[in-house]
């Protein structure tokens, strides 16, 4: 179960008498933390590499020199009639259908009938469709499909230019490679500092020990537990189920977000932390999106609801307090590659 939900609760916030145990704890915390904040490079790398992709899609088809064989990756443009029995089956025929070879967008087996077939030439292939085919009088049964080949054309990669750009909604080619660089870089920038938070989070955790609050601990224990049942029974709504008790690993997970939790929370009272009214009304407007032709009733039902605005204010103070706690540590920049900080991330995801 990863950390994204946000550590600091609404009780926390509410309830100081629970930071009391933290005060003692925290003197000089920050000179005893040491992580990485990673960085990646190689952009200029991966907007080309992003180009050549959309080039791919953009990709074309020319006719090949006459009598030369089709191959996989080839198009070929033919008529056919399928039948079965003997007897033509509705939706078994077509005239200049442009199929690439390897696509696999026919029955298994069709497309590699047609392989080192030439313009001009006629075929017959058989072929047995699958059990478990969506047409029922069609599952399980031979077919012949007389072919009759018409072109042979070989694949042709377009140019990446300012004309293919425009295909793509940019002005120009540098305007395309300046939308392509600032999306990467929005994605670098939020799995960096994922693994960052990660870090701290975790040199936060063995820098500081304390008693933490039974009450708290059995209740994040519990919320886990159910959270992660549900997850694996998605189709049992409410709390009709049979009773969940919280395993080991949820407990020793519920103390050490209620550790991290309480720690975050004291730091940022302390720090003088606050989420300004601009960043609130921003996470509302992102957050109404959601719901398309009811943003101003979202946006209303949330400025009269006081514990929502709490459960919205409580991720933003969290993520200020962790931008707090990176600029006093001891951080060390670690640039890596596009592929090392993906690997990483998916690391994260699967804990």
């Amino acid at each position: 179960m990863s950390e994204a939900t946000p550590l600091i609760r609404v009780e926390l916030l509410s309830q100081p008498e629970l930071l009391a145990p933290v005060r003692a704890m925290l003197t000089s915390l920050s000179e005893r933390l040491g992580f990485d904040e990673v960085e990646t490079g190689h952009l200029a790398l991966a907007v080309d590499e992003a180009l050549a992709n959309l080039a791919e899609t953009a990709q074309d088809f020319a006719d090949r020199k006459k009598g030369t064989k089709a191959k996989d990756g080839d198009q070929v443009v033919f008529d056919f009639v399928g039948k079965v029995d003997g007897e033509a089956f509705e939706g078994g025929t077509a005239e200049d259908y442009p199929l690439v070879l390897g696509s696999n967008s026919f029955i298994p087996g069709f497309e590699d009938g047609l392989l080192k077939v030439k313009a001009g030439d006629e075929k017959d292939v058989t072929v047995t469709f699958p059990a478990e085919y969506q047409a029922e009088h069609l599952a399980g049964k031979e077919a012949v499909f007389s072919c009759k080949i018409k072109e042979v054309r070989g694949a042709k990669t377009p140019t990446m230019d300012d004309e293919l750009a425009k295909k793509f909604g940019a002005e120009d080619l540098e305007a395309l490679k300046s939308q392509i660089s600032e999306r990467l870089e929005a994605e670098y920038a939020g799995a960096s500092r994922a693994i960052t938070k990660r870090a701290l989070l975790d040199a936060l955790d063995k820098a500081v020990s304390f008693d933490l609050p039974t009450t708290l601990v059995e209740a994040e224990a519990n919320q886990i537990a159910h959270q992660l049942w549900h997850e694996e029974n998605p189709d049992v709504q409410g709390h009709d189920h049979p009773e969940i008790n919280p395993t080991d690993e949820h407990n020793t997970l519920a103390q050490r977000r209620v550790k991290l939790g309480l720690l975050l929370a004291d730091i940022g009272q302390k720090a003088e932390v606050k989420v300004t009214d601009s960043e609130m009304t921003q996470a509302i407007m992102n957050q109404a999106r959601q719901y398309p032709g009811q943003e101003r009733e979202f946006f209303e039902f949330v400025q009269q609801n006081q514990q929502m605005q709490q459960q919205m204010r409580a991720p933003i103070f969290e993520d200020k307090v962790v931008d707090y706690i990176v600029e006093l540590a001891q951080v060390t920049d670690k640039e890596i590659s596009k592929d090392d900080l993906q690997k990483a991330v998916e690391a994260l995801e699967e804990e």
